[in-house]
């Protein structure tokens, strides 16, 4: 999706920051929906302020760009650390804190116009989340049944 002739550019930053809100909806409401502590307000916020960023930065020259994404990165991280638990020798969280990570890129992709990234990062944390969860159970099942 390319701005659309005629379209202010202010109109186009708004929707650009309203489609990385959306992409992200998906996988927060599975989040939430699987009852984790992080869900539907977090990934929809986190992409939507590192779009937020981005679009901020692109009208600074390279150095500058590369100074807030850089920031994103350390930033978000340390959202996805508050995500994970560790308590009686076993992490948990693990894969929301990827996911939030994930969800901050997909922001940043939203402003510089990749939104096929975008889509296919989406489409990637949502699919790994839902299809390959009854797997990963089924491997620890598996694991917890050999230490017997």
């Amino acid at each position: 999706m390319l701005k659309p002739s005629g379209m202010p550019d202010q109109a186009y930053e708004i929707l650009r920051l309203a489609v990385a809100y959306l992409l992200a909806m998906p996988v927060g409401w599975h989040r939430e929906k699987e009852a984790h502590s992080v869900g539907v307000r977090t990934f929809p916020l986190v992409a939507m302020a590192s779009c937020g960023y981005v679009l901020l930065a692109s009208s600074s020259d390279l150095a500058a760009q590369s100074r807030i994404i850089q920031g994103l990165v350390a930033g978000i991280g340390f959202i996805g650390g508050g995500a994970i638990l560790k308590s009686e020798g076993n992490v948990h969280g693990t894969a929301t804190a990827a996911s939030i990570w994930t969800t901050g890129v997909l922001g940043a992709a939203v402003a510089q116009e990749r939104y096929i990234v975008a889509v296919t990062i989406a489409a990637i944390n949502l699919f790994t989340l839902r299809v390959l969860l009854p797997w990963k159970q089924k491997m620890d099942a598996a694991k917890a049944d050999k230490t017997q």
